[in-house]
Parts: C-alpha cells; structure tokens; sequence
C-alpha cells in the first residue's frame, strides 16, 4: 500500500473545524481503519471514509478513496476500528445531568450503604433545602420490602428528602417530605398511583407511580441554570460513551427551550430526538406550530409525543393481565383507561406528532395495542411510526399484533440483565416466555429501537450490544444466559444501536449509518467489536467521537 504524509486522528479536530464550526476547506480522509456500517441494509466493512462540510461523500477501500478526493486532507486511524455513532433511542437526559448535583445511591448493596452515602451527601450540602437523589434497588438490598421513612430519617431528619427508585416509578421520602406534602392516614391513592402504608394504615415512606405527584406539587423546582448544567453535563458523558443521537422520553416546554438554546449555541454535541411529556399544557404551547423537524442541521427534533401507560416490575407497578406470581393481591397500575389513552393517542395524532407509550407489564402491553388499533380505524395516525417504550412483557398472542399495527418496539437490552434477579418471581414461568423477547420480536419483522433508559440504566451502548448479544452480566453470568434462547446477534444489535434507532425517530435517511448524503457521525473505539468474544463487548472504550465531522470527544484530551 502507498504511503503517505498523514495526520493522527487526534490532530484532525483544527484541521475539521474553522472559526466559525461549520464548513471545511476541503474533504477529509480517514484511512486505515477497520470500519464497519450498515450500507443498503446490509452490514459492510471500509477502510477509508471520506467526508465534507460534515457530510459523508464515501466510504470503501483507502486507497479508491485516495485517488477519488486527490485533495483530501489524510487522517490516519492507526488501525483503530471506526463505526457509526451510536443512537441511544430512549433514555431521560436532564435526568442523568441532574445526577452531578444530586445524591446517587445507584449501586449500593444494602439499604446501610445507602444511608451512609445519603447522610455524606446532606452533611456535605448544609444549604441544600431540600436533599433530592435516585437510584435505589430494594431488590439488590435483599429488603423483601421497600425502604421507610422512618429508615431515611437516620440519614436525614432536620430537611426534606426525596429519592426516586433506579426505575424512576417510586419515590423514598423522610417525615418531613411526607409533611409538607400533607401525606398522612387519610389521603385516598391517586388513579394510578399508591401509598406505601404500614401496618395501621399510615404512609410508610414510600409512593409509587402517580403518588409521587403529591410530593412533586411541592418540591423546589429546577432553574433554567440548573437545566443547562445538567444538560451540558448529560452531553459531555455521551460524547464520552460515544453517543451521537440520544431519544429524551418525556420532556417540558422549559427543557426544550434550553435545548433550543444549546442547538442556536452550536453546543448540542449530541443530536436530541425529543418527545413532548403527555398532551396536557406543555403539548398545547409546544405544538402550537407543529412538529419542529431537523432544527439545527437535524441536532433536535420535537416531533414525538410521550404516554405511561402503567409503572415498572420492580416496584409491582407494571399492569399485569393477572396477579403478580409474587404478590397475589396485587395486578399493578394502568395509569388510564381506554378511553382516555385514544383520546391522547388522537390528540396527538392530528397535530402530526408520533406516539411512544410507556407499557411494561402484559396489560398495558395489551390496552396500548388495543389503543392503537382503535386510533388507526378512527383517525389514522399508522403513518407515524408509533413505538411502545419497553414492551418488557408481552402476552405471546400478543406480540404479533407490534408487526400487524406497525408499531416499533423500543427496547433496552440492560433491563433484561438487571432485571433476570426478580422478573421471574415477578411473572411466573409462563409469562417470562413472552418477557425480553428480542428474538421473537425481530424474527416476525419487527424493527427493535435499541436504548438503555438512561439513567435508570448505564447510557453506555455498549454494555446494551454485550447485555442483547449474551443475556449475562459482566461476570458472564447465568454462563449459558438468561433466556438464551431471545438473545441477538451482534448485526441485529448494532442495528439497533444505530440504522434502527435512527428510523424510530424519522431520522434513517441522516443519520444511523456511513453513507454517502448523511451526517460524518463516528465513532473511534479500542477494539473491533466483531472479532472480540461476546463476553468483552462491555468492555469497548470509546478513543473519539464525532459529529457532523467534527470531533466532540477526544480520551486523550480528557474531555
């Protein structure tokens, strides 16, 4: 092979950008490399990809490329393997930015080690009027229970204090939450939600689904600063992890003003697909013009509408078609009944926006089906590529009906690996068939949108292309996996992460893949994901990530 002058990829960022962030002089070539994409719907590998005023022009053999764009300036990818940037098709961006400013108790191994860092945290933040964290897992705590007020207390008593589950679907609270928030024997549960009470009927600390919205009405709303340092906080960890294009399921009108704000400051490094929390107040403001499509050469769209059609598995909220295996009094939560869930579903419709339901357990699953299916007769709306969020269990009858009603099944691998210590004892043998059913679900033709739910979960994709390709966890275990049987191949996942994903939010014919027309979104990793064993796939680290062709994470620039 013929020699040249090249540059390390880590000087190619002043070369890729002028003053003003946009054009480039001339093309770029970046050369040996061990590239892959999807190309016409089928997975392909390049040496040389070649790209101009943020646009890829070609990608192929290194040396074609060469003598094709003669003036090309010559970036040598040392042998790096180069990929598509990464689309994470749902995750709750401010929500893991809030992470930074908030206590985390994600991880913790009992409730003690929970309380240790919650006590930390309060003493550490003596003018934080209100302590407000996220992450707990009473599962992993091995509690047989949820966690007390009484419990958070011992951490922090003098302030209020409030802790969303890993799942975001309950809420830990202290005394003096629950007093300010005028929660006491006598408040009646919600539509949708529950009061965790004791054995005299009292609020035992904890509320789940909707309940948690009469502690909402009265914590500390979030200031638009606190907004953007979140934000550019969320933003730096996905050029991190190399994620290109993130989907925010469920955002305000003063989130999307700030998003508006980062995209006209060309510092929305991470292309946002936003969907609009519900048809209420914030729908009416936000779609008063319709759809915001492509804003900001296709760095946010606002084109999608966000529904809940009931909570998670883990917190006994998810609505099941029969009782839980482990809990025989109780079926779960539907947040709305079947009129109302049309009537959003029509709304939203006619104003041209797509419709992603929440649906976890078999019932909501099956009500946001029927939903649809009686929407499409009425007043169409088929056209929108309509997606259920999750559709972790699914009735087998049922999951047929995704590829009939054309509807996208947006799934995140990761909740299948930390999900497998309960969901069994949550389901039953028999439902578990039609849980995670990834292979199932793609063998019939239907598109799965790849995503981590963020920060529920790590927003790192390559833990969600380890989690769908092995169905273990990062010690390789179960060893054989769990549920085998429903794991993907490594093409059907990266698919998902990117081409796929791209297509769950309008987006296939700019992004998802290398192709001549769309945006130069890469990725520069340590390892070739398809020549590694399964098992290290979670291990991948990201060198650079770029977009629009120009770098927005370097490893080695720390940033």
């Amino acid at each position: 092979m013929k020699k040249y002058l090249l540059q390390p990829l880590a000087a190619l960022a002043a070369a890729a950008a002028l003053a003003a962030g946009s054009a480039q002089a001339a093309p770029t070539l970046v050369d040996h490399v061990q590239g892959y994409t999807f190309s016409q719907d089928k997975l392909t590998s390049f040496t040389g990809l070649v790209f101009d005023q943020g646009k890829v022009l070609g990608v192929g053999d290194a040396a074609e490329l060469a003598k094709q764009y003669p003036d090309a300036r010559r970036v040598d990818g040392q042998g790096k393997t180069l990929l598509p940037g990464l689309i994470d098709a749902h995750g709750h961006v401010f929500r893991i930015g809030f992470r930074t400013s908030e206590v985390a108790v994600t991880g913790t191994q009992s409730l003690q080690e929970a309380q240790a860092r919650i006590k930390a945290y309060a003493e550490a933040n003596p003018v934080r009027q209100w302590i407000m964290g996220q992450g707990w897992n009473q599962v992993i705590w091995k509690l047989g229970r949820f966690p007390t007020a009484a419990e958070l207390d011992a951490a922090i008593a003098d302030r209020p204090a409030t802790l969303r589950r890993v799942d975001g679907h309950a809420t830990w609270a202290n005394t003096k939450a629950l007093q300010l928030a005028g929660i006491t024997r006598d408040t009646p549960d919600p539509a949708g939600g529950r009061i965790e009470r004791d054995a005299n009927g009292n609020p035992s600390g904890v509320l789940v689904d909707k309940a948690q919205a009469l502690l909402v009405k009265v914590m500390p709303p979030y200031s638009d600063d606190e907004r953007r340092i979140a934000l550019d906080s969320a933003l730096r960890h996905f050029g991190s992890l190399g994620l290109t294009g993130v989907g925010d399921a469920g955002v305000t009108a003063n989130e999307v003003k700030i998003y508006r704000e980062f995209a006209d400051q060309k510092k929305l490094t991470t292309r946002v697909y936003a969907m609009i929390g519900d048809v209420a107040d914030d729908f009416k403001v936000l779609s008063a013009n319709g759809p915001l499509k492509g804003y900001a050469d296709d760095r946010f769209n606002l084109r999608a509408v966000k529904l809940y059609a009931d909570g998670a598995l883990g917190s006994r909220g998810a609505a099941l078609l029969e009782p839980y295996s482990d809990d025989h009094s109780n079926k779960g939560l539907l947040f709305m009944d079947d009129a109302t869930v049309q009537a959003k579903m029509k709304t939203a419709f006619k104003a041209g926006y797509q419709v992603n339901v929440h649906a976890i357990g078999d019932a909501a699953n099956r009500q946001i089906l029927n939903a649809f299916e009686a929407s499409y007769k009425d007043g169409g709306g088929i056209e929108q590529r309509n997606r259920i969020e999750h559709a972790q269990v699914v009735a087998l009858s049922d999951i047929p009906r995704f590829k009939t009603l054309g509807l996208i099944a947006s799934m995140q691998p990761t909740h299948a690996t930390s999900d497998m210590n309960m969901a069994e004892d949550r389901v039953g043998k028999e439902r578990i068939k039609g849980a995670y059913a990834w292979r199932t679900i793609l063998k019939q033709g239907t598109v799965i949108a790849g995503g981590s739910d963020f920060p529920v979960e790590s927003a790192n994709p390559f833990f969600g292309l380890h989690a769908a390709v092995t169905r273990t966890d990062h010690e390789g275990k179960p060893i054989e996996g769990w549920h085998p049987e429903e794991a993907m191949t490594l093409p059907q996942a990266f698919r998902a992460f990117t081409l796929d994903a791209a297509y769950a939010q309008h987006q296939e014919k700019v992004i998802g893949s290398l192709e001549p027309g769309k945006w130069a979104d890469f990725i520069v990793v340590d390892q070739d994901p398809f020549k590694i064993k399964p098992a290290d796939l979670w291990k991948t680290k990201v060198l650079e990530t770029w977009l629009a062709g120009e770098k927005v994470y370097s490893q080695k620039a720390g940033n």
